[in-house]
């Protein structure tokens, strides 16, 4: 062990009148299994993100094309409009909650998620809930990175004549790979240059991608000569017995497209200049800006229908309906920012701490960027957007199951059993309060997989429509199913609380 700490426990951090703590003067820590200099607290003079800052990164981030989508996907499985925008307003107010509690630990301490883990999983440990969290970013970020790649050859192919019929490579045209290919490259290049080049990106992007967003709103509405019936048209689920079994679980599926960010939130919180920061800022941009763009998604759509006699829920497919030169490169250059704006700041960041968390010594923030950009490829994840059912049931729910038990076991640890209250030379020191047995806490892995169990144990498909049985997996848990975020929660803040009362605290 070569990391060394502060000689006497007289000598604690120093809080500033902000509440934000910093390693105590001459603090080194050495150790390269725990240690880079990517992983370690942000000093405070450059925690200075303001109410803005994060703002403009949740609005940067929740104007993209799978978020307009969302919409679609719930009127495609028999809600009306007003359903589906009440439901996704909802559940971004309910995820907005433990976004709020596990990115405290971010301006007070300034930590990302995998070192705030070890507080709870152990320093070996928080490897557990680092690499779940990097994986589901890695889909995401090709889901992203596709779907930003095929908005560039719609464009693109409007633009150039015959580019569409290109010859096939793997059952798709060659160019349609090189947009890919470049849209990759692109957001790695963005990512290279670091964090604060992402905050200035995203203070920028945010309002770019606004005006866009009502440019194609004032557009379409003018062709139409107003919104069209879509908004008139009746719920296929009525208010009763039929909606309610598609309500809940896909409650818990717009839960879960923002449960990733519940988890890594720190990674950005790190940088806050306060806790009022943090608060507002998430709180005026998370749960406002979805309800507003699902408005907007439904709105443009109605008005495609008014207008072309059916409804194009896709942005770009309707971007490329116009034969206006100047508003196809604009409704490029949208799709580039949006796109870019939110796969790089929700699904970049955080994968390249977890994997630098894995081997500090090897992975820097850098490098883990460029694992996740490679990965995000291999793994083509893009086939979970294929149908509705299996995107929000299947994709989603699983995913938010298991990342909703990770977040109760953070929320329990910070602020039922430590009271917020952490030593940061100790995530990361081994054998110090935090090793727990060779460095995995188990009380926190016994909490993880009853919760998992319950959240995912009972997933279950309709006859044809996914990869589950569908009595479920394990069938007296399938009731629990449509409830997984929740019930992964609920379970495994209890459980860990349960197990850790007799265990001495931070």
């Amino acid at each position: 062990m070569t990391a060394t700490v502060p000689p006497t426990p007289s000598d604690p951090p120093i809080p500033d009148p902000a509440g934000r703590v910093e390693l105590p003067p001459g603090t080194t820590l050495t150790d390269s299994r725990f240690v880079n200099d990517d992983l370690l607290p942000v000093p405070l003079a450059r925690r200075r993100w303001t109410t803005y800052n994060f703002t403009a990164l949740w609005v940067g981030m929740a104007h993209n094309i799978p978020s307009w989508l969302l919409a679609s996907g719930l009127v495609a499985l028999g809600m009306d409009w007003k359903q589906a925008v009440f439901t996704i307003a909802l559940a971004n107010v309910i995820v907005l909650a433990p976004m709020l509690l596990t990115g405290h630990a971010g301006p007070k301490y300034g930590i990302p998620f995998p070192v705030l883990a070890r507080a709870s999983f152990g320093l070996r440990g928080a490897n557990l809930p680092a690499l779940i969290r990097a994986g589901v970013a890695c889909a995401w970020f090709g889901i992203q990175t596709w779907i930003g790649g095929q908005g560039i050859f719609v464009l693109l192919g409007k633009l150039f004549g015959g580019w569409a019929e290109a010859s096939e490579v793997g059952g798709q045209p060659w160019t349609l790979w090189v947009c890919f290919v470049l849209f990759w490259a692109l957001e790695l290049a963005i990512i290279h240059r670091g964090m604060e080049t992402l905050r200035r990106f995203e203070n920028w992007a945010a309002p770019f991608v606004i005006v866009g967003a009502l440019v194609l709103l004032v557009w379409i509405a003018n062709k139409a000569g107003g919104l069209g019936p879509l908004l008139d048209q009746p719920s296929k689920l009525g208010w009763g017995a039929d909606f309610w079994p598609v309500f809940f679980p896909s409650l818990m599926g717009m839960i879960a497209f923002w449960s990733t960010l519940s988890l890594n939130i720190p990674d950005f919180t790190r940088f806050g200049a306060g806790q009022r920061a943090q608060v507002r800022g998430q709180t005026l941009g998370l749960p406002t800006t979805m309800t507003l763009f699902a408005l907007l998604s439904v709105f443009v759509t109605s008005g495609s229908q008014a207008v072309y006699g059916a409804p194009v829920w896709d942005p770009v497919a309707l971007a490329g309906k116009t034969d206006n030169v100047f508003g196809l490169l604009f409704a490029l250059v949208t799709v580039l920012v949006a796109t870019i704006s939110v796969n790089i700041a929700a699904n970049v960041v955080s994968p390249a701490y977890d994997l630098a968390n894995l081997a500090p010594r090897l992975i820097s923030f850098r490098t883990g960027a460029l694992i996740t950009g490679v990965v995000g490829v291999l793994i083509m994840p893009w086939k979970l957007t294929e149908t509705p059912e299996l995107y929000i049931f299947t994709w989603l729910g699983l995913v938010g199951g298991l990342l909703g038990t990770v977040a109760g076991i953070l929320i329990a640890d910070y602020w039922i059993i430590r009271r917020t209250a952490l030593d940061l030379p100790g995530l990361y020191t081994p054998g110090g309060r935090y090793w727990y047995t060779s460095g995995w806490n188990l009380r926190a892995v016994a909490a993880f997989l009853v919760g998992g169990v319950l959240a995912v144990g009972g997933s279950h498909s309709a006859p044809g429509k996914g990869p589950f049985p569908e009595d479920g997996l394990i069938p007296f848990l399938e009731p629990l199913a449509d409830y997984g975020w929740a019930v992964g929660l609920a379970a495994s803040l209890v459980v860990y609380v349960a197990l850790m009362a007799g265990h001495r605290r931070a």
